[in-house]
């Protein structure tokens, strides 16, 4: 889906002044980092969605994508015939679901109608299938019994208290597994935490990032759990963003549950390992540990080769 994704976005801010994208750009930084919950929709008009799509759809795609390949390796023999995705705007999250499984159909709820006409213009080669639905995000959404899949990235920021705590709810009610992803900044971890919490109270079991389902071992305002998403950066990208590196790391904040029979991996590496000379440092989550580092030399032999092949947010064992 990366090169169709970039296909799609190729072209979309011609015609449109670079200073009108630059303020738009600036305003949507803002939401996106967490700071301005609001009851109105964030997209308002279609310079902001090309901005959007231009400035965000790459880096939510893929960090999207991470958090579904993360879950689906927990749960390798199913896959969703049907997906929500809730606040999906422009689409971003249902590319990534495209990216991890073939066969399913996805509707795009957003209540922002600039977006939706976007994310379908840009989606229609590629998904044609989706559906794309115009929704109040918050208190009142419903989503269909029996959903195999609801995804909201980069949503929850965006929302009152009391409208975010109503998205979960919906989400945990009707569907088979729920995919949540934040920023991965302290306060968009913050956020997933408290929706993990909601989800296990309504009965899901967490499969990822964490191995297991108790309350998390971080100590909010000491550290906070999020990880990183390679992007690579298309002309256009760095000319919406202003950078000259061909790529970009993204960090996010996650969390996948489920009321499948599915088993977490026993630990999970929080942080980029560190290589010495002869050994990997390994900052790990782990079942029965908590949070904890462990070393891993040469006289572990395979296990050593494969720290040294690990990378941050992998299982390990």
């Amino acid at each position: 889906m990366h090169e169709e994704l970039r296909a799609a976005l190729a072209g979309l801010l011609d015609g449109l002044p670079p200073k009108q994208a630059a303020q738009a750009v600036e305003r949507l930084i803002a939401n996106y980092r967490g700071r301005t919950p609001t009851d109105a929709p964030v997209l308002r008009d279609r310079a902001d969605v090309a901005a959007y799509a231009a400035y965000r759809m790459p880096a939510t795609f893929e960090a999207v994508r991470a958090a579904l390949t993360a879950f689906a390796a927990r749960v390798p023999d199913w896959s969703p015939a049907t997906h929500v995705d809730i606040g999906g705007g422009t689409g971003a999250a249902t590319w990534a679901a495209a990216a991890t499984w073939e066969g399913h159909r996805s509707t795009v709820l957003d209540w922002a109608q600039p977006a939706l006409d976007l994310g379908r213009e840009l989606a229609a080669k590629t998904l044609p299938d989706t559906e794309w639905r115009r929704q109040t995000i918050g208190e009142g959404l419903t989503v269909p019994a029996g959903t195999d899949l609801v995804t909201v990235s980069y949503v929850l920021g965006e929302l009152r208290p009391e409208d975010r705590r109503a998205v979960v709810a919906a989400a945990a009610t009707a569907a088979t597994a729920v995919v949540l992803i934040e920023p991965g900044t302290p306060d968009g971890y913050l956020r997933i935490r408290e929706a993990r919490t909601q989800l296990t109270e309504a009965g899901l079991r967490i499969v990822a990032p964490c191995p297991h389902s108790d309350t998390c071992p971080i100590v909010p305002g000491q550290d906070w759990c999020h990880f990183a998403a390679r992007v690579n950066r298309s002309s256009l990208h760095r000319q919406v963003k202003g950078g000259s590196l061909p790529y970009e790391d993204e960090k996010f904040s996650y969390v996948a549950a489920t009321t499948l029979d599915a088993t977490p991996a026993p630990a999970r590496i929080v942080r980029k390992p560190q290589l010495r000379k002869g050994q990997v440092l390994l900052d790990l989550c782990t079942t029965q540990d908590g949070l904890r580092r462990t070393t891993v030399t040469k006289r572990h032999g395979t296990h050593y080769r494969e720290a040294r092949d690990a990378s941050w947010g992998d299982d390990w064992s």
